[in-house]
């Protein structure tokens, strides 16, 4: 997983999935396992550019895109959010949610 502050500026090929997460939170946690299990079942680790943004460390990126609560999932399709999933409960959310953009 890649951790930078200037990823709403690039133009990547590939979209990018961000998730927004605090280290003190269980719920983070778990949610990056599921979104772990999710693209390792799928086989779609190549699929998005992945980044892991500390929200604590980096407000103001949280704030430019609208995270109100953690964790949170957002999909950023050239330089457009194309998704948003907040606090997502397992597996089955977050594969259905990344659905448009999985193999």
């Amino acid at each position: 997983m890649i951790q930078a502050p200037h990823l709403v500026e690039e133009q990547p090929t590939k979209p990018r999935l961000i998730f927004f997460f605090s280290e003190q939170s269980g719920r983070c946690r778990r949610a990056e396992g599921f979104l772990a299990q999710v693209l390792q079942r799928r086989r779609n680790h190549e699929t998005f550019t992945l980044y892991r943004v500390n929200a604590d460390e980096q407000p103001e990126l949280a704030r430019r895109l609208s995270v109100a609560s953690l964790p949170t999932l957002v999909v950023v399709d050239g330089r457009r959010v194309s998704g948003r999933l907040e606090s997502p409960r397992g597996c089955r959310e977050i594969e259905k949610f990344l659905a448009p953009w999985l193999r």
